[in-house]
């Protein structure tokens, strides 16, 4: 069992990476998961809306598999971001089944706050994933104490992650 992370923001090396990879490493130190791969999405060159590069389809084929998975995106014009949405839109139905699912956010303001739960986890739920959790929101002031907010979710939230993923592999 591991974590896998995919990142849906266009600009490589973003905000929202490093809020994915801080919940990441706080939810395996929590709940002894292993740390797997990370997709940075902006990585690929855009080719999300052409052919799938051969990267592509590995980190399509690595999040079906994954045990955990971490779907992180800013939020655009009120929604997530259409990089993150062409990824997903590449998953067959049903791809999720077995996956238990964290949607992440890095929210400009305090109305944007319910983009994760309102339109992310449906999508995530449709594709057949387990959410067993709250989503992990984070507003762009509240940037700095990113570590400290990892954390405390994933106090509190990562000993049912564990058990959900080992619930569902043992199914």
């Amino acid at each position: 069992m591991s974590i896998v992370t995919v990142v849906g923001n266009p600009r490589p090396g973003s905000r929202t990476l490093g809020v994915a990879t801080a919940l990441s490493s706080a939810v395996a130190a929590r709940a002894g998961l292993p740390e797997g791969p990370v997709f940075d999405l902006a990585g690929f060159g855009g080719q999300w809306l052409g052919d799938l590069a051969s990267d592509g389809e590995s980190a399509l084929a690595v999040a079906a598999e994954a045990s955990v998975l971490v779907v992180a995106t800013p939020t655009y014009k009120a929604s997530y971001t259409g990089l993150l949405k062409a990824f997903l839109d590449r998953l067959p139905g049903g791809a999720l089944r077995g996956t238990v699912a964290v949607p992440v956010t890095v929210a400009a303001a305090p109305t944007h706050r319910f983009v994760a739960d309102l339109q992310l986890r449906p999508v995530l739920a449709e594709l057949g994933a387990t959410l067993p959790v709250p989503s992990f929101v984070v507003e762009e002031r509240e940037l700095p104490d990113l570590l400290a907010l990892a954390e405390r979710w994933a106090t509190g939230h990562g000993p049912v992650l564990a058990a959900t993923a080992g619930a569902l592999a043992a199914v």
